[in-house]
């Protein structure tokens, strides 16, 4: 497994913080942070409103569970966005979020937080890693993983659109992430 970047440091060292009840360390993850957990809810609510409702949620969970967070297990920005993912989806669930497409100008009030070059290319890197993982699963794995992180898929609805208990579901997701994470750490 490589070595963290500084970057990634930078936001562990801050969930550290945050655990001690640095108020300013929350402050500074969110604004390194908040755009992509805002695109992460926005993915999954397609409602603006929602999103930003959830985007608060999530850092209001960090503020209280931050001492959870483990870098052994997760890079800081995994951790960030399970949260995010977890909360929308939970949003979403409750039926608190209207199925509606976000109005594509709604994209242009997303703010850049324009990343460094050195982050692009770090994050070019660790995408074509999990992606060359990702081809190693089998086809079921690899498709459940995906429609469930990336686009926000419930288990549930996962084993009701491919027909399969949701037991089945799980394992097949469960066993692709252990596979996926042995493959991320050669």
């Amino acid at each position: 497994m490589t070595a963290p970047s500084p970057a990634a440091r930078a936001l562990a060292e801050l969930l550290q913080k945050i655990a001690r009840g640095d108020q300013p360390a929350l402050a500074e993850l969110y604004s390194l942070t908040s755009a992509k957990l805002f695109g992460v809810c926005l993915r999954i609510c397609e409602e603006r409103s929602e999103a930003e409702e959830v985007l608060q949620e999530t850092y209001v969970t960090v503020w209280r569970r931050a001492g959870t967070y483990d870098p052994a297990k997760a890079a800081a920005i995994t951790w960030l966005a399970a949260v995010a993912r977890n909360k929308a989806l939970d949003r979403r669930r409750t039926g608190k979020v209207r199925q509606l497409s976000a109005p594509l100008e709604d994209a242009a009030m997303v703010v850049d937080s324009a990343p460094s070059a050195q982050s692009t290319l770090e994050d070019a890197q660790q995408r074509a890693g999990l992606m060359h993982c990702l081809d190693e699963l089998d086809g079921n794995q690899r498709d459940s993983i995906r429609a469930a992180f990336l686009d926000g898929l419930t288990y549930e609805d996962l084993a009701h659109s491919r027909d399969v208990p949701l037991g089945t579901m799980k394992s097949w997701i469960r066993r692709g992430l252990q596979k996926l994470k042995g493959c991320l750490e050669r």
